[in-house]
């Protein structure tokens, strides 16, 4: 049944919810990620994708997502900054591209920028563009189809908004804005001519069949780019004492999402430094291909020319 299933993937036609259940439950993992590993190399680009992120503003964000340290209600440390200059966000990009990294992504706190700061981050956009040969991607919030399109002029060529869980466990962790919302930023977003970029968390008390469902909505909406972040329980925030998944548990789920979206980019993102190396390998084995590099949001990354040599090793040019 398992190889059926793996055959099944790679012809491109979709699982259907008892071929789904079936290897939620499928006994054995590492016949699991090797049938995962199977589809990586058959249907997944091979080229690794490393993408570094820039914290352009910081803090007291309005929303009440329950994991992040920059919600304003909560009571997590963390530094708070305006919108930085176009001078210290271009010295920040040039250092991405002389270590070889391709893709520079521009995040900022809140629900939304302010109309001073979108004209800024406009400024911001295309001197990044005359001034590197990076992609560029931008995590800003609900921004609508008009400026979306703005974005795209300037030289934005991708835009992230993470879906985050399913949309029946979303209103669980965030209730200051919608699931359909965060859709409509990425159709809209498709609509303007830009790629998308979208995942979510897990290990915020979510089913293993919500992360199914996530994937599945993701295979809908035709996302291409799929950022896996693991919980980092942060002081301060509602989820400070979230229980960590079992490795196991991590493996299997990246093993899925690969399954039901055998052609994107899955890119381990926040929290991968709890992974230890051979964890990491793994991952890597059962469908990682692509990764934020460098340091997060509120958190540490990992340095690049360390995390080179295992992608590599793990047979992805780099």
């Amino acid at each position: 049944m398992l190889k059926t299933l793996q055959a099944k993937v790679i012809a491109g036609e979709p699982l259907h919810s008892a071929d789904l259940t079936f290897l939620m439950h499928y006994p054995v993992l590492p016949e699991l990620l090797a049938a995962a590993h199977a589809i990586t190399r058959v249907c997944a680009p091979q080229r690794f994708d490393a993408c570094s992120i820039i914290n352009a503003k910081c803090g007291r964000c309005s929303e009440d997502c329950r994991w992040c340290a920059q919600a304003g209600r909560y009571h997590a440390v963390t530094t708070v900054y305006p919108l930085i200059d176009k001078d210290r966000c271009l010295q920040a990009a040039l250092a991405c591209e002389r270590q070889g990294i391709h893709r520079f992504s521009l995040v900022t706190g809140g629900k939304k920028p302010t109309a001073h700061d979108f004209a800024s981050l406009l400024v911001i956009i295309k001197y990044l563009k005359e001034n590197t040969s990076l992609s560029l991607c931008a995590s800003l919030g609900l921004l609508s189809l008009e400026q979306l399109a703005a974005l795209k002029e300037a030289g934005l060529e991708r835009c992230h908004c993470n879906l985050e869980s399913s949309a029946s466990f979303f209103p669980q962790v965030c209730t200051t804005h919608s699931y359909q919302e965060k859709i409509a930023v990425l159709q809209d977003a498709q609509a303007a001519g830009l790629s998308v970029c979208s995942g979510g968390i897990i290990g915020m008390g979510e089913s293993m069949d919500d992360r199914v469902q996530l994937a599945q909505t993701l295979r809908q909406l035709q996302v291409d780019s799929v950022p896996l972040n693991l919980l980092q329980p942060i002081a301060g925030t509602p989820l400070a004492k979230q229980d960590p998944l079992s490795e196991d548990e991590i493996l299997r789920t990246i093993a899925l999402f690969r399954f039901i979206l055998p052609h994107a980019y899955l890119r381990l993102a926040g929290g991968r430094r709890q992974l230890t190396e051979e964890v990491l390998r793994q991952a890597l084995y059962s469908g990682i291909n692509a990764a934020i590099v460098g340091d997060f949001l509120t958190t540490s990354g990992a340095t690049f020319a360390h995390d080179k040599i295992i992608f590599a090793q793990a047979g992805y040019a780099v």
